[in-house]
């Protein structure tokens, strides 16, 4: 992947964070890995466990950032979040899928778009 994707992917993230705790998230994990797949933020909305996926593009031209979130990916954040539930005893606690949209622009500052219940799991996947 090019130096210039993975910093503006990175910098998404530092966006989406300060975005999530102006929103009064707490921030628990970043860039969550497992084998099955991999998680940007994993935080705490009042009592709900969120999983949020972090999008960043230079423009909309193509679309907006979290249109770009295949069901594939739906199911990999799916998987990986399931693991942290289970890892930590948390299978009995609410827990959504949210997603950060952001889109950087040369002359304007990033545009922002926080998504709760961006996605739902699978029912395949529930049990």
């Amino acid at each position: 992947m090019p130096k210039a994707h993975l910093y503006l992917g990175r910098a998404g993230e530092e966006v989406a964070i300060s975005l999530l705790k102006k929103n009064d998230y707490k921030i628990l994990a970043k860039n969550y890995k497992t084998k099955l797949g991999e998680i940007d933020i994993i935080a705490k909305d009042k009592d709900t466990f969120c999983f949020i996926e972090v999008k960043t593009r230079n423009s909309d031209r193509f679309g907006l950032p979290a249109e770009a979130i295949s069901d594939s990916k739906q199911r990999h954040i799916a998987r990986a979040a399931l693991i942290f539930l289970k890892e930590n005893n948390l299978l009995d606690k609410k827990a959504r899928f949210d997603v950060v949209s952001v889109i950087y622009s040369e002359k304007y500052r990033p545009r922002l778009d926080l998504i709760k219940n961006a996605f739902e799991l699978d029912a395949r996947y529930a049990t």
